[in-house]
């Protein structure tokens, strides 16, 4: 880019040509990666309210894949939508958590090539072709293990053995353990491979990467936007949620309902100290840190169903709620805190004003309602009927950030500076 270029506004936000795109796109990890993951935000909820239309009003000839449904949504969900955006992240932030030089574009873009074009293939395999799905889910694992391979040579480079770091390099070995896993039941393995594949992506996977993210993320902006606030970041919470997450995968996977609450409760109370401990009442200005601290709460919220359904399996034999819980998890604080953390890099590293704006909240606020409808559809009516309000709902809140979010990474920087 020229400097005559950069000093014209009109020009700074001007969308790349056709030729400029791929070099642009190229230019740094969140783009192309937030990208990919800002179309699989709505093309896994497109497929979900189609396949939630059958089910609950008929849809003609739909084309039913060759394993369970509910597999499907999980799997492609949590190791391909939100693990875009998660490789995005953290192969752009990792060089800075480590001290360590940014990452060249041969060390990202094959990820971005490999989860996307595995997440899309799976997605059209899901369309009764179970060849393509088990061909999309291999790509997919390549993917994983080309950014847990380059991640990893960032921390061995690195004086700083940074808990943070160990902690995400951690969860994605775990994903890459629940994708193989998953593989194994596409090519005939028992079905407890692919439930094990599913709880891998939950407690694994996706809360481990998100809780230590915001762990480490959450005190540093709250620290530097809010005067006299107190930076509480203890070193204790990573090992004691690990732990307690593992257990509770282990007790699930293997049918000990019965004593889920030793994991659950722990969980709740160590959530709950945090949302406490981060002092919310002091960062509810501006937006954007408040989005953080308000997506957080849902996760105590969802632990706290989680122990109460288990204390009652204890007493009456009887598990309510359903999913619920997962659903507060899922929807409330995966979903929201996606929205209020790549709102905020994507302002970050676009040039832009680290302000909220119309749309990101409109989608924000929307989705609060739509993890309310999901966790309602759990007591009782018409549930299908729930489950496809809540899907289309979600389409409806998150078309109009992923269309502003696209328009930024198809456009360089509004300051004009590289990346």
């Amino acid at each position: 880019m020229t400097a005559s270029s950069t000093s014209s506004p009109a020009a700074a936000v001007r969308p790349a040509t056709f030729a400029e795109l791929p070099a642009l796109l190229a230019s740094a990890p969140h783009r192309l990666l937030f990208l990919t993951g800002s179309i699989a935000v709505l093309l896994s909820m497109a497929w979900w309210a189609l396949e939630l239309t059958w089910m609950r009003f008929g849809l003609g000839d739909w084309p039913q894949p060759s394993i369970p449904p509910a597999y499907a949504h999980g799997m492609l969900i949590q190791y391909g939508m939100f693990p875009l955006f998660m490789f995005g992240f953290l192969l752009t932030v990792f060089p800075r958590w480590l001290n360590r030089p940014s990452l060249p574009r041969s060390r990202y873009v094959p990820v971005a090539g490999c989860v996307f074009g595995g997440y899309v293939l799976a997605n059209v395999g899901l369309l009764d072709l179970p060849w393509l799905l088990a061909s999309g889910m291999a790509l997919m694992l390549l993917g994983y293990l080309i950014g847990l391979v380059t991640l990893a040579s960032v921390l061995r480079a690195s004086a700083d053995r940074n808990d943070h770091a160990r902690s995400c390099l951690l969860a994605l070995a775990l994903g890459v353990l629940g994708l193989i896993a998953f593989l194994a039941y596409l090519f005939g393995a028992p079905d407890e491979c692919a439930q094990l594949a599913v709880r891998l992506g939950t407690f694994g996977l996706l809360l481990p990467i998100f809780f230590s993210v915001t762990h480490r993320m959450l005190p540093f902006f709250s620290g530097n936007m809010v005067k006299g606030y107190t930076v509480v970041r203890p070193r204790w919470s990573l090992p004691v949620v690990w732990v307690s997450l593992l257990a509770h995968l282990l007790l699930d996977w293997r049918g000990a309902l019965g004593w889920l609450w030793l994991a659950d409760i722990p969980l709740a109370l160590v959530f709950a100290w945090h949302a406490l401990a981060w002092q919310p009442w002091k960062a509810m200005r501006p937006g954007v840190l408040a989005v953080l601290h308000l997506a957080f709460a849902w996760l105590p919220v969802a632990f706290v169903l989680y122990a109460v359904q288990d204390v009652i399996y204890v007493v009456s034999g009887q598990m309510l709620f359903v999913r619920a819980p997962l659903h507060a998890l899922a929807i409330g604080y995966f979903g929201s805190m996606l929205v209020a953390m790549v709102t905020r890099v994507t302002q970050g590293h676009s040039g832009r004003p680290m302000r909220m704006g119309a749309v990101p909240w409109l989608c924000f606020v929307l989705l609060q309602l739509v993890a309310l409808v999901r966790i309602r559809a759990e007591f009782g009516g018409d549930v299908y009927l729930w489950l496809v309000i809540a899907a289309y709902g979600w389409l409806l809140a998150f078309l109009p950030w992923v269309l502003r979010s696209a328009w930024i990474y198809l456009t360089p920087r509004a300051d004009g500076k590289p990346g």
